[in-house]
């Protein structure tokens, strides 16, 4: 029942139902005296009935926030003091407002329907005590029916005002809450998506020059002993590979810190490079395009058909089958509302059905990303990756590059 509270903010409740308890306290002593008391009660009885009332009644207002349960209890037992000591509606009475409003607003769920519960008994009470047990109401059973019915709509009305307030605030605090949890939300899938980006780009960067490397290092072991020279060849290809490979990767750390890279992108100009470190490493790529991209296609899709071929190729390296002057067979048809893209190379009979790891889901994304769709599956003794790429989507503004994927 005891909510969670600031330091600050319980001292500040403490002290502004200290200082609401001392005026309206002297308010109703000065303004009733004793002619608000039961002649049943001494005046002296009637005092310490108000004092005790009103400790109880703000006491619960000091405690509001911090356990609303707790301070309907006691807002109560100070109601039940006040008309036990003979003691009509005071101006003391105000901190019950307090109180409903506290229950509506940072109540529990039993503590909420409490408070509801509590304006309509509180209304009902109050006009019953006025009417029934005061006196204050007209003479005659009619004139006593009317007034307390009057008196319990208006109780009501003054004891519900409150809790609808509080009830409003709650409702505030709920769509903040929620505003909160959708923003943490947001921000987590973002982190996933970027921690998805570079994961990807870095398979995609340095996953292909580690595979010419490691083909090229294989083939110099080999060579050094019986071709000197070949072996000289391969260890320039390794150095030219690493080059490259440790560029792109300072232009991707670039991108990452500044959200939005600033270095250029790979494009389609950039695939005859490519295929010339693929043929290094002793794969034979045949390629055809037909047909031609008709102009210059977008950006987007430039980059994501060079980072597709990138890995379908590198997988063909690392997992293809019949080693140096193997045949890779790519395929471009550049249409005007799509690229269709093929890459095929052997695999060995016993090898499994699709290489594993991080590159063919990087591959789909890519795809996806602009609205495009990709497979990669084992065909007989081949390993076949075909995707289609709509330049139409792609042109459309949406921005998939290195640094914003």
């Amino acid at each position: 029942m005891i909510r969670p509270l600031s330091r600050t903010s319980l001292v500040l409740d403490i002290v502004g139902a200290f200082v609401s308890f001392a005026i309206l306290t002297l308010t109703s002593l000065a303004f009733y005296g004793s002619g608000n008391l039961s002649t049943t009660m001494t005046e002296a009885v009637g005092i310490i009935a108000l004092v005790i009332a009103g400790l109880l009644q703000f006491g619960a207002v000091a405690i509001g926030r911090l356990a609303p349960g707790i301070a309907l209890i006691a807002a109560w037992a100070g109601a039940i003091v006040q008309m036990s000591g003979g003691l009509g509606p005071m101006p003391i009475n105000l901190a019950i407002l307090g109180v409903l409003y506290a229950t509506a607003a940072w109540g529990t769920t039993r503590v909420f329907w409490a408070g509801l519960a509590s304006s309509f008994a509180g209304g009902i009470i109050a006009a019953a005590y006025v009417v029934f047990v005061s006196g204050l109401a007209a003479s005659g059973l009619v004139g006593r029916i009317t007034t307390f019915v009057l008196l319990v709509v208006m109780s009501i009305l003054a004891l519900g005002s409150p809790w609808l307030g509080g009830f409003g605030w709650r409702m505030v605090l709920r769509w903040r809450a929620s505003r909160e949890a959708q923003a943490i939300a947001e921000l987590s899938a973002a982190e996933e998506q970027e921690r998805v980006r570079i994961a990807r780009d870095m398979h995609d960067i340095v996953a292909h020059s580690l595979a010419v490397i490691v083909a090229q290092s294989d083939g110099a072991r080999y060579a050094a002993a019986s071709d000197p020279q070949v072996a000289t060849e391969a260890l320039g290809t390794i150095a030219q590979t690493a080059r490259s490979a440790l560029s792109d990767v300072r232009m991707l750390l670039t991108q990452l810190r500044h959200r939005q890279g600033d270095g250029p992108q790979p494009t389609i100009a950039d695939l005859e490079q490519l295929f010339a470190q693929v043929r290094q490493s002793g794969l034979d790529p045949r390629v055809t395009v037909d047909p031609m991209p008709p102009g210059e296609p977008p950006a987007a899709i430039q980059l994501a058909v060079y980072r597709i071929l990138q890995e379908a190729l590198t997988n063909a390296i690392r997992h293809g089958a019949g080693g140096a002057g193997a045949v890779v067979d790519v395929r471009l048809a550049w249409l005007s509302d799509r690229v269709d893209l093929e890459v095929r190379n052997a695999v060995a009979p016993a090898a499994p059905g699709a290489p594993g790891g991080h590159g063919l889901v990087g591959m789909r994304e890519r795809a996806q990303l602009i609205g495009g769709s990709l497979t990669a599956a084992r065909d007989g003794d081949e390993f076949v990756v075909r995707g289609t790429l709509p330049i139409g989507t792609a042109s459309d503004g949406f921005d998939v590059s290195e640094g914003n994927a």
